[in-house]
């Protein structure tokens, strides 16, 4: 039995299922709830819907004022009346991620088998299992074909999962600095930031919540190391330099004397305002497992057949999902003859370019979305 109701913890909607969820790993959950908002209307035919993913510490809140942060929500420069995803045309639907923290059920949940919180006792996951959750609402929505689906990060590994697992109900894909599979320098970076969670003495093996606890440090270093990757070594140098921070002169000590020092802390600590440890380990995890290469090779006769358009986004100044991975996508999607765009947007900004204001990437998605009819 699956069942919709409005979300009490926050704004939108619950989608609450009494189902068993086969994962990936050949585990299973029993149980299971999926948060998700709505922006726009669904109109007669259901077929202007437009499904968002969102990145690793993003959230089903992409538009208008977040519920999480009380600023505007993450993608608030994209999605909107008269905005690049436009909201006067567009059906608009996001939700949190299987594994999350912010309704959609995750390791910081009530294990239904044992009647206390998951833990690490909660089933590793990956992006094909997130991506079957979000056909599950989107069936539930009664909608038979996605206009598109949309992402960047780890939305974009949802974006590339959708067409190799479910062609036929996508008519088109916006990827948005993203790759075929995660790099060994990505695991990397994950690995030092789940590491530097599960040696923080509060973790207490994942059953930090039990004890009222938070692994805030491990938590908070973790953001840092994630953050630095997502700029460019030229949006730090202009935004920070070698200021420093409210002082003429160096400390001689391990203080903050930058201005960059004084932005990574304040990212961290309030990192660990809004998303949770558990979550962390499971959705970077799920993006180290990533490697959809050999599924759209399996499935390009599918892929071709339902006629997917495909748009592959990158930026120049973007080291962590770099252009040469963006083309590894259209390389392969070429290959199997499918129907591929692919633009380069200058920036100096970084991985995080596509969560600013880029005139440039605006124009592109919003001209390749007015041509999905």
């Amino acid at each position: 039995m699956r069942k919709i109701t409005n979300n009490k913890d926050y704004p939108g909607f619950l989608l609450s299922c009494e189902e068993s969820l086969l994962l990936d790993s050949g585990k299973s959950i029993n149980k299971f709830q999926i948060a998700y908002q709505t922006y726009g209307e669904l109109n007669s035919n259901k077929d202007n819907a437009i499904l968002i993913c969102h990145a690793l510490t993003g959230d089903q809140f992409p538009a208008e004022e977040s519920p999480i942060t009380k600023k505007n929500g993450w993608w608030d420069l994209m999605v909107g009346p008269n905005k690049p995803i436009d909201t006067n045309k567009y059906f608009v639907i996001c939700s949190n991620v299987l594994g999350g923290c912010v309704g959609t059920t995750g390791p910081n949940d009530i294990n239904p088998e044992t009647s206390k919180i998951y833990g690490l006792d909660f089933p590793t996951i990956t992006i094909r299992d997130m991506v079957k959750v979000q056909k599950i609402l989107i069936d539930e929505l009664g909608i038979a074909k996605l206009r598109s689906v949309i992402g960047g990060s780890m939305g974009a590994m949802q974006v590339l999962q959708w067409a190799a697992t479910f062609p036929e109900f996508v008519k088109s894909t916006v990827c948005i600095a993203g790759s075929l599979k995660h790099s060994a320098q990505n695991i990397a970076f994950d690995e030092a930031g789940r590491q530097s969670i599960m040696l923080d003495p509060n973790w207490n093996q994942g059953r930090y919540i039990e004890f009222d606890q938070k692994p805030e440090n491990g938590l908070s270093v973790a953001r840092m190391i994630a953050h630095i990757t997502y700029l460019s070594e030229t949006a730090f140098q202009n935004k920070f330099g070698r200021n420093l921070q409210e002082k003429k002169d160096l400390s001689f000590g391990f203080g903050i004397d930058f201005q960059v020092e004084s932005y990574l802390r304040y990212q961290g600590r309030s990192f660990v305002d809004r998303f949770d440890a558990n979550s962390y380990l499971y959705m970077t995890r799920a993006m180290d497992y990533f490697d959809v290469s050999e599924e759209i090779k399996n499935n390009q006769k599918r892929i071709i057949e339902n006629e997917i358009r495909f748009l592959v986004l990158s930026f120049t100044s973007d080291w962590l999902f770099p252009t040469k991975e963006s083309r590894e996508i259209v390389s392969l999607l070429n290959s199997i003859g499918s129907n591929v765009s692919f633009a380069e947007v200058v920036s100096d900004r970084g991985h995080d370019s596509f969560l600013l204001d880029e005139p440039q990437f605006f124009r592109v998605c919003e001209g390749f979305l007015r041509g999905i009819k």
